[in-house]
């Protein structure tokens, strides 16, 4: 049981240790909520896990977090194997994520990028074409946000998660994902 017990003390502690993260969770759920009343959208994207949080983002917005509220737009973009593969095998794997920033995005939107090291390619250049779209960035990054970190934009909202494990960025992630849901349905329905 010490390996349970390992992991529930090991998130805890990762948790506790990112509190710091509150005001940074605060401006990316105003960021989130003022694109949506501009009649804008929020893209989201990631690979494995975080690919994972995007869809789970995405859902929370199109149905609901916890009350009952309008529809919002969250789209992610990880869920469509036909595109995602299309664009892997005929161009590259690196431009799955850019080449639909590229056809959807517009200067109402947002850009939600999840990762946890801040070093994947395909993170990175959607990064750049929502620059060139003029679409605001979000990252809920990790480790020391790596790469991505140069691509970003000093207006981009950078939120990187402190640790050194996968595992635990990911549940502190998790934890953000709700807390921006909760603050967004706070703002819609208070």
């Amino acid at each position: 049981m010490s390996i349970i017990s390992d992991h529930f003390q090991a998130s805890a502690a990762s948790i506790l240790d990112n509190q710091f993260l509150e005001p940074q969770i605060e401006k990316i759920a105003k960021t989130i909520f003022a694109s949506f009343e501009a009649g804008g959208k929020l893209m989201i994207c990631g690979n494995g896990g975080s690919a994972a949080d995007a869809q789970h983002l995405s859902s929370e917005l199109l149905n609901r977090y916890k009350r009952e509220r309008r529809e919002l737009p969250g789209i992610t973009l990880t869920a469509d194997g036909s595109t995602i593969t299309s664009i892997g095998n005929d161009y590259d794997y690196s431009e799955v994520f850019s080449k639909q920033v590229s056809a959807l995005g517009r200067p109402e939107d947002c850009l939600m990028v999840i990762t946890t090291s801040g070093n994947s390619a395909n993170i990175i250049k959607a990064v750049e074409v929502a620059h060139d779209k003029s679409v605001t960035v979000i990252a809920l990054n990790g480790k020391s946000g790596g790469k991505l970190n140069q691509s970003l934009n000093p207006d981009d909202l950078n939120l990187i998660v402190k640790g050194d494990v996968t595992a635990r960025i990911q549940e502190v992630h998790g934890l953000v994902i709700h807390c921006i849901c909760e603050l967004i349905d706070s703002y819609i329905l208070d």
